[in-house]
């Protein structure tokens, strides 16, 4: 593991939570959907601050939400730089990115199982996490060397000769 890929991580995580959070914040406008302070609590019950309300918590949200998203992205810069790379890369990260989120969520006693929210809900996270994973990737795979022994690529199974 080399530091570029780390600080190209990085530089990958800030693109991919800029697109996220510019997509939850079009996505609001629509739905109407209020701001979620999970990200302020987490962080809160991380470091054994006393509660607040939401309306007291907009920096420690902002913290928790872009810096998960920008440290998570060096994961991405690591996969990158041994190969993990294009959209299989990216979706295997964007599951990374959905366990980190709910293991400490639910590991300090602030959110609930994800398959116990609405429907709606579920698609709306899914939707973007997977922005932001997709997004990070791109870049990530954009600005990391990848491994020295990358395998050969292969013509799909729709591209060849025709019988």
């Amino acid at each position: 593991m080399t530091g570029k890929a780390i600080l190209n991580g990085l530089v990958a995580g800030l693109a991919g939570v800029a697109a996220m959070t510019l997509a939850e914040k079009l996505e609001q406008l629509i739905t109407k959907r209020p701001n979620s302070y999970v990200p302020a609590h987490t962080l809160e019950r991380l470091l054994q601050l006393p509660h607040q309300p939401d309306e007291q918590r907009l920096g420690l949200n902002w913290t928790m939400h872009w810096g998960q998203g920008i440290l998570m992205g060096v994961v991405r810069g690591i996969m990158a730089e041994y190969g993990i790379r294009g959209p299989v890369g990216s979706f295997l990260f964007m599951n990374l990115r959905l366990l980190n989120d709910q293991t400490l969520e639910n590991a300090t006693g602030v959110g609930a199982l994800p398959w116990t929210w609405p429907k709606d809900e579920q698609t709306i996270d899914l939707i973007h996490k997977g922005i932001y994973a997709f997004t990070t990737g791109a870049v990530a795979d954009a600005l990391v060397a990848g491994a020295p022994s990358e395998p050969v690529p292969r013509a799909g199974w729709t591209v060849g000769e025709k019988a």
